[in-house]
């Protein structure tokens, strides 16, 4: 499973506008989409891809990264979750 990171997105947009843009650069559809509105003047998105490997949203995240889109210098960053297994604390 991997993970997409798009901050300083304008908060009005909805999760319609952010899957036209991630189509319209490419993206393949995402599963989940959780917004972090932070104190306001950054909000971001987590998007969750289960069935696309971090190696593919890497190489479209150029596509993305510092685009001006609705007023907002957008920044993407794509993370690999792997699973741990469940580790116990001491």
């Amino acid at each position: 499973m991997a993970s997409l990171l798009i901050g300083n997105l304008d908060s009005s947009a909805s999760d319609d506008d952010i899957r036209d843009l991630l189509a319209r650069y490419g993206f393949p559809p995402f599963d989940s989409i959780e917004h972090m509105p932070g104190d306001g003047s950054r909000p971001a998105v987590l998007l969750r891809y289960g069935g696309a490997p971090a190696e593919a949203l890497r190489s479209l995240q150029p596509r993305l990264n510092d685009l001006f889109w609705r007023n907002r210098k957008i920044n993407v960053s794509v993370f690999d979750e792997r699973y741990d297994g469940g580790a116990s604390s001491p």
